[in-house]
């Protein structure tokens, strides 16, 4: 089973000079290849990249998207990449060993499209967010509602048909775009589009994001925006009424939660509006 592992990566030559040394390390290099996008960087990340590939254990195929966006990056590197399963983790994340050979147990289930994994704070001095450490396995059945953070974008699996099928990420959200919510606006789709997913604790990635608690309010000011636009896209097309509302229909208890979530939501869902009638209608994807 052919595996492309992409990662993108912006003016982080450190850090991604760190994760391509933990992705040195992976089991099983056979039938994988590796495809690092440089999503514009200035700095001495081309260089890194260049001497990892020429100590590799498996190919590597550098790719130079100009175009700002991790949606963008993450299309640039799927069209690059050759794999019949297309995974994805982020220049900050350093995957366990035996990674690849978790996502070929996995994707022998027939029917399956996509898949996250288990992220895992790396430093324990870091603010404990954008990880999930749950050892549960949870069952994504298709045409079901996916919520924002149950697919973490540093970890998550697609198989190629399943990716060309939705046509790819959607390129106003993601990191350096309008919105976040970029993965789990991914498998939404792929799970309208008929696919099953699975949220898997074997597969195992380590998150050293550097975030402390100082950093977290901004956070999640960035997450409610992307939730209200990613909830506005799927009330706009999503397909059956229950994943078109559920969404909705938890925002009382995120409110009470955090209050201000109620402002930034609604400035999402009405973000996400003004870009869709730039674009004469909603969406492409």
């Amino acid at each position: 089973m052919n595996i492309s592992l992409v990662i993108c990566t912006r003016n982080r030559a450190a850090s991604i000079g760190k994760c391509l040394d933990r992705v040195g390390e992976l089991h099983s290099t056979t039938d994988c290849n590796v495809v690092v996008v440089d999503n514009g960087s200035s700095d001495e990340t081309p260089a890194v990249i260049a001497a990892f590939a020429d100590r590799a254990p498996f190919p590597v195929i550098y790719v130079r998207e100009e175009r700002p966006g991790l949606s963008t990056a993450r299309n640039a590197g799927v069209r690059a990449s050759s794999g019949r399963i297309v995974a994805f983790t982020d220049d900050d994340c350093y995957p366990d060993p035996d990674l690849l050979d978790a996502v070929r147990r996995l994707f022998r289930e027939d029917g399956l499209g996509y898949a996250t994994g288990r992220v895992r704070l790396f430093d324990p001095d870091d603010f404990p967010v954008t990880i999930n450490e749950s050892c549960t396995p949870v069952l994504f059945p298709p045409g079901c509602y996916i919520a924002p953070g149950a697919v973490k974008g540093a970890n998550m699996v697609f198989t190629r048909e399943a990716l060309e099928r939705i046509g790819g990420f959607d390129e106003d959200f993601g990191s350096g775009s309008y919105f976040p919510a970029e993965d789990c606006d991914a498998a939404a789709r792929a799970s309208l589009a008929g696919y099953a997913g699975r949220y898997a604790p074997e597969l195992v990635v380590w998150h050293h994001h550097g975030r402390k608690a100082a950093d977290v309010e901004k956070l999640h000011r960035a997450y409610d925006y992307g939730r209200g636009a990613y909830h506005m896209k799927m009330l706009v097309k999503g397909r059956g009424v229950g994943p078109r509302l559920r969404g909705w229909r938890g925002l009382p208890r995120r409110v009470l939660d955090r209050p201000a979530s109620l402002y930034w939501e609604i400035a999402g869902a009405a973000g996400y509006l003004r870009v869709a009638r730039r674009r004469n209608g909603p969406g492409n994807n």
